[in-house]
C-alpha cells in the first residue's frame, strides 16, 4: 500500500489520477438522465449500463471510459516527454510553406484558390440540409466571428451582449420591408438590398450609444454591461408587441407579411432569391471577403495597432498620445457592422424572425468560435467558426451513439478549456499574438512592444 501511494504521488502516478478523474467525470456527464422517482438513474446508467466496446464485445461502461483514461495518460505522458521534439519537427516540415507564404504571389494564388474552391463548393456538396447549413450557420457566424473579432481580438473587450447587433440588423430589415407591426420609413416597403445600408448604420449608430457611456469600465464589469445590452434588446424584442410583434415573430399579431426575399430589378435583369440557400450563399461569399479585406486593412493600420496598444495596456497606450475611448466606440462601431448584415441575411432568408433567435447562448457561441480560431487573427477566427459550426451541424444531423443534444455547450466548454490550458493563441494565431505569447512565456521581452508601432 505504502508503494502504491508513493507512486501515485509521482507525476506518472498525478497524471494517472487526473485522467482517470477526467474520464469519470465525462462518463457521467454523457450518461442517461436521471429523473426525479429514480435520482441514482444517472450516474448507475453512467457506469454500469451496458455497451459495446468498440464492437468487440459487450461490458459496462466504465471500462469503455476506463480505457479513454489510459488512451488519455498515454498521449499525455508521450507530449511531454517527445513533445519538443514533435513541435521542432513539425516547425522545420512548415518552414518551407511559411517561405513560399512570405511571397505576395504564392498568398495571391492561394487567395484566389480558396475564393475558387468557395464558389464550386455548393455544387459539391448537394444535399438541402448542409446548403441551408452553408449560410445559416457557417457563412453567417463567419461574419458574427469576424465583426466580434475586432471587439475582442483587435480591441480586447470583452463583449458578452454581440448577439444585440445581430437582432438590430435582423429586425432592421424587417422594419425597412414593411414586415413589422409598426410602419415601415415614408411608407415604403423596400427591397431587402436596401436594408443593408440602414441595417449596418443602426448597429454602428448602437455600438456607439453603447459604448460611449460604458467602455470608460474595463474587464468584467465591461463584460457585465454588454451583457445587460444583449438581454434588453432581446426583452424589448420579445414584449413590443405594437413594435416588434413580440413573441409571435416579425409577423406579430396584426399578421403581417413576412419578409421578403432579395430582388433585383436592373432594367433587363431580373432576379429574385427564392428558398434555394445557394443564391444566399454566394451573397454571403462576397460579404465575408469584403469584410475580411476591410478588417484586414485596418488591423495592420495607425487604428489597428491602437487597438493592439490598448488591448496590451490601456495606460500605456494613453500616455504616448492614444484616445482610448475613440477608439473602443470605434471598435464596437465597426465590428457591430458585420453584425448587422448577418442579422440583414438571417431576415430575408428565413422570411419570419423571433427573439428566441438571438439569446444570449448566441453571444457565448460567437465568443467561443473567436477564442478557438485565435483572437485577433482574422484567418483563425474565420476556420475556428467554419469548424465549430460543421461539427455543431453534423453532431445535430448525425448524431453518434451516446450524444445528447442537450450536451452541445458542455462539449464547447471542454474544447474551450483544453484550447486555453494547451492552445492558449487559438488554432490560427496572429502573428503578433503569436510573438507576444511566446515571449511571455519565455520570459523575454515585453508584451507592450506593440506600442511603438512595430508589425513583427
Amino acid at each position: 500500500m505504502r508503494r502504491l501511494t508513493e507512486s501515485l504521488r509521482t507525476p506518472t502516478g498525478r497524471r494517472a489520477i487526473t485522467s482517470i478523474a477526467t474520464m469519470a467525470v465525462v462518463a457521467l456527464m454523457t450518461g442517461p438522465s436521471g429523473s426525479a422517482t429514480e435520482p441514482t438513474a444517472g450516474p448507475v446508467g453512467s457506469y454500469g449500463e451496458r455497451v459495446s466496446i468498440f464492437g468487440l464485445f459487450a461490458g459496462p461502461r466504465w471500462f469503455l471510459f476506463l480505457i479513454f483514461a489510459a488512451i488519455m495518460w498515454g498521449v499525455w505522458t508521450l507530449w511531454l516527454q517527445r513533445g519538443t521534439q514533435l513541435r521542432s519537427a513539425a516547425s522545420m516540415a512548415l518552414t518551407v510553406p511559411k517561405r513560399g507564404f512570405a511571397l505576395k504571389p504564392v498568398r495571391l494564388v492561394f487567395y484566389a484558390a480558396l475564393i475558387a474552391v468557395g464558389v464550386v463548393f455548393p455544387h459539391v456538396v448537394t444535399s438541402q440540409y448542409w446548403q441551408s447549413v452553408m449560410v445559416e450557420q457557417i457563412a453567417v457566424f463567419v461574419l458574427l466571428a469576424l465583426g466580434l473579432n475586432v471587439v475582442v481580438g483587435f480591441a480586447g473587450l470583452l463583449d458578452l451582449g454581440f448577439v444585440a447587433f445581430y437582432a438590430i440588423g435582423a429586425y432592421a430589415t424587417a422594419w425597412v420591408t414593411g414586415s413589422l407591426p409598426t410602419p415601415a420609413p415614408f411608407g415604403v416597403h423596400l427591397n431587402p438590398f436596401f436594408a443593408i445600408p440602414v441595417a449596418i448604420v443602426l448597429v454602428m449608430v448602437a455600438g456607439i450609444l453603447l459604448g460611449t457611456p460604458t467602455l470608460r469600465l474595463r474587464g468584467d464589469y465591461l463584460a457585465i454591461v454588454t451583457l445587460g445590452f444583449g438581454e434588453i434588446i432581446t426583452i424589448f424584442a420579445n414584449n413590443l408587441y405594437g413594435i416588434t410583434g413580440g413573441s409571435y415573430g416579425s409577423g406579430g399579431v396584426t399578421g403581417k407579411h413576412g419578409i421578403p426575399h432579395f430582388s433585383i430589378n436592373l432594367g433587363p435583369i431580373h432576379y429574385r432569391w427564392t428558398l434555394n440557400p445557394v443564391p444566399y450563399y454566394y451573397l454571403t461569399l462576397v460579404f465575408v471577403i469584403m469584410f475580411i479585406v476591410a478588417f484586414s486593412l485596418l488591423e495592420h493600420s495607425r487604428v489597428g495597432r491602437a487597438w493592439t496598444a490598448i488591448r496590451e495596456d490601456e495606460v500605456a497606450a494613453e500616455s504616448v498620445g492614444i484616445n482610448p475611448l475613440k477608439y473602443k466606440v470605434m471598435a464596437f462601431a465597426i465590428g457591430a457592422a458585420s453584425a448587422g448584415f448577418a442579422g440583414v441575411v438571417t431576415a430575408a432568408q428565413t422570411i419570419f424572425i423571433f427573439p428566441a433567435t438571438f439569446t444570449l447562448q448566441v453571444s457565448i457561441n460567437i465568443l467561443a468560435l473567436v477564442i478557438f480560431g485565435g483572437m485577433g487573427s482574422i484567418a483563425g477566427v474565420a476556420v475556428g467558426a467554419m469548424v465549430i459550426q460543421t461539427a455543431s451541424m453534423y453532431l445535430l444531423h448525425t448524431p453518434p451513439a451516446g450524444y445528447q443534444p442537450a450536451d452541445l455547450y458542455m462539449y464547447l466548454g471542454a474544447l474551450l478549456m483544453v484550447t486555453m490550458i494547451f492552445r492558449p493563441m487559438g488554432l490560427i494565431p496572429s502573428r503578433r499574438r503569436r510573438r507576444e505569447i511566446t515571449l511571455a512565456e519565455a520570459g523575454e521581452g515585453h508584451m507592450n512592444e506593440v506600442l511603438t508601432g512595430e508589425n513583427p
